[in-house]
């Protein structure tokens, strides 16, 4: 059976690290950017962020998460580049269109942090089950139905995905026109959407069913099936994020009270 989540099964370093070092790495390589304000942090947390993906073996699938990003960013770069309030001093023009210095440096950092935030959680998304990150979780302390809705969303995006595949090839052989011009696309799309609408809403509902006679709102201590492995290497890089987070929020709050 095909997987409906984005995890990518491989055998790498990346991919055996626990999911709470993985989590705790995504939130520190989010905030320390945004903690420093300096956009060569950002640069350097992307860079890192690019060698790690490198060694799951999964930067290729990065790339469609980022180009769908690019029009808002590219968008976000012209609009504070010209409108930004207190823009003054002329950066380049093209021809009667001028892009000021103090827009394009704060579009620059946009586009970093947002870069970054893909990246960070792509580590986490495409190197971790989904029912090993939740089950880490609930570990912790989260309780089970908000790990439910959280392995939920992990799932929701491409099952609805391979849910309108399916759909999408059954509608092509009753003889509907799918593909073409666009209004060709847009006269096909709510008869398309209708049915992945509604079987999103019925494999709701069979969960919750499936859910309950499995005992899912029981009350009382809970066992798990297997004990999480734990290697010195996880507790190791935990130890140097915590590190790296301790002195983000100490140079924060040495600019605050400067």
């Amino acid at each position: 059976m095909k997987s409906i989540t984005l995890y990518s099964e491989k055998n790498t370093p990346i991919h055996l690290l626990q999911p709470m070092t993985k989590a705790l790495y995504t939130m520190v390589a989010i905030l320390s950017p945004l903690l420093f304000g300096s956009w060569r942090i950002s640069l350097a947390v992307i860079l890192l962020n690019v060698l790690a993906l490198s060694a799951g073996q999964v930067l290729r699938k990065t790339a469609p998460l980022v180009g769908l990003s690019l029009v808002i960013l590219i968008s976000v770069v012209i609009i504070q580049g010209m409108f930004r309030q207190g823009n003054s001093e002329s950066l380049f023009s093209l021809g009667v269109i001028t892009f000021y210095r103090e827009g394009m440096r704060y579009a620059v950092g946009i586009v970093l942090n947002v870069i970054n935030i893909i990246l960070s959680f792509s580590i986490l998304i495409l190197t971790t089950k989904p029912s090993d990150l939740v089950e880490a979780f609930v570990r912790a302390g989260l309780p089970p139905k908000l790990g439910y809705v959280l392995g939920s969303v992990f799932q929701i995006v491409p099952q609805m995905s391979e849910s309108m595949k399916a759909i999408t090839d059954a509608q092509r052989s009753r003889g509907m026109e799918t593909e073409g011009k666009l209004l060709t696309r847009v006269k096909a799309f709510f008869p398309l959407i209708s049915p992945v609408v509604m079987n999103s809403l019925i494999t709701t509902k069979e969960r919750a069913i499936a859910l309950e006679v499995r005992g899912f709102s029981a009350t009382g201590s809970r066992t798990f099936l297997s004990e999480p492995k734990r290697r010195s290497l996880d507790k190791i890089i935990k130890i140097a994020l915590l590190v790296v987070l301790a002195g983000a929020v100490a140079w924060r709050m040495r600019l605050w009270l400067i």
